[in-house]
């Protein structure tokens, strides 16, 4: 399965990358929702864990851009964000992510997820 993980913090997207790496997944690494956006069309991705907080692009414009590019139009993407209030996995579910997870990522739940999507 290959993944996209569009992360702006650097520790963060290394612990991410290491870890599912390790757990033998593809991954490949995007800075901010605009790169996000133009490597979800260069890399074909299975799944992108979005982070909703990142310059440039925001995760929420990021997955909107997505989910209008017909060619990645239907990839799976799952919300990251320190935001666990109802209205922030709302915005996000609107915005047209398929799944919500909260920082500090729960690393054995986050791949859990990922199987899910990978069925």
């Amino acid at each position: 399965m290959r993944i996209l993980i569009a992360e702006d913090h650097p520790d963060n997207r290394e612990m991410l990358t290491r870890r599912l790496l390790r757990k033998g997944y593809e991954v490949h690494c995007a800075e901010n929702g605009a790169e996000a956006v133009e490597m979800a069309q260069s890399c074909a991705p299975d799944l992108i864990l979005m982070d909703i907080s990142m310059p440039v692009m925001s995760g929420i414009e990021a997955t909107k851009a997505i989910r209008n590019t017909p060619d990645v139009s239907n990839v799976k993407i799952v919300a990251l964000t320190a935001h666990a209030m109802e209205s922030a996995r709302k915005e996000c579910m609107d915005a047209g992510c398929d799944d919500f997870a909260t920082k500090p990522v729960d690393f054995a739940g986050l791949v859990a997820l990922i199987e899910k999507y990978a069925a």
